[in-house]
């Protein structure tokens, strides 16, 4: 396949490409974390242990920014925010999950989580 360019940027392969917008540490986990239903950032914070206020913002930012996640702000007081999967989301879940059996797989294959 020949290189191709989106946004000033070359990519090699599809795969690249779609690893652009859903690759890294965080932003699976937090796709996979939203495909049962909404969730407040606070909960979102709590189920992803180890990430940083700021990376969790950070992150929430660039999948709102590509159309994965919206962000819904309820005018209430204290702010209600609440974070969902796009249609865009949801047809990454398929992906993630067959990545999460290749995963659970490679792990029994090596005697990690036993």
């Amino acid at each position: 396949m020949p290189t191709f360019s989106h946004n000033s940027k070359t990519y090699q392969n599809p795969v690249e490409f779609a690893l652009d917008f859903i690759g890294g540490k965080w932003k699976m986990p937090i796709l996979w974390r939203l495909r049962d239903g909404p969730m407040r950032y606070g909960e979102l914070r709590a189920s992803t242990a180890d990430i940083t206020t700021k990376m969790l913002t950070q992150q929430l930012r660039e999948l709102e920014r590509d159309g994965y996640v919206t962000r819904t702000v309820f005018p209430v007081v204290p702010p209600h925010v609440e974070y969902a999967l796009t249609e865009r989301g949801k047809a990454s879940i398929p992906v993630i999950d067959t990545l999460r059996t290749y995963g659970l797989m490679l792990m029994k294959e090596l005697g990690i989580g036993d």
